[in-house]
């Protein structure tokens, strides 16, 4: 029988055997098409100021973002002030940590209705719409991965007629 050599057709199966070296079985999988966090960090991120609109629950929080150095202004005051809660102040720089661009704009926003956590939400809302305004082709990926661009519909249900809340019954008595 004759002995195989590295990319030489086998008598018995017609196949080509190829022989690996220790860098090429190192990796197993490669996919193209996610950016790596080093193609995410040279892209230049586009520097214009916009505006949106961010609602959960009842808060209604109406953005604008501008290149700056990253001051927060909610309701005329800082974000520490108006959020003192470290998670809400997470929350609503969500979109800045996904898109890497903590410190390059300043956030103008007004915020009306509903409570601390409705009005957070509405916040992180406004703001990835904004970024998405800015530059739809480098931002509406990453934003929409991380669900950051889908509003959040959980609201209040309505009380019912003979309940004592909407889903609460009154106490039953047998006799």
């Amino acid at each position: 029988m004759a002995e195989t050599t590295e990319n030489e057709k086998t008598e018995n199966t017609g196949e080509v055997e190829e022989t690996f070296t220790p860098d090429e079985q190192g990796v197993a999988y490669s996919s193209e098409s996610t950016p790596s966090a080093e193609a995410v960090a040279e892209r230049p991120a586009t520097i214009a100021p916009g505006a949106a609109t961010g609602r959960r629950k009842q808060a209604v929080a109406r953005v604008r973002i501008v290149p700056g150095t990253g001051v927060w202004t909610v309701n005329g005051r800082a974000l520490d002030s108006y959020f003192p809660n470290k998670l809400h102040q997470q929350v609503v720089n969500e979109p800045f940590a996904a898109l890497q661009l903590e410190g390059r704009f300043d956030v103008i926003a007004r915020i009306h209705g509903g409570g601390i956590t409705g009005q957070a939400g509405a916040l992180r809302l406004g703001v990835a719409r904004s970024l998405n305004a800015i530059d739809v082709d480098a931002n509406r990926a990453i934003l929409k991965k991380d669900g950051l661009l889908t509003r959040d519909a959980r609201v209040i249900e309505r009380k019912k007629a003979g309940l004592k809340k909407a889903r609460k019954a009154p106490q039953f008595s047998k006799r």
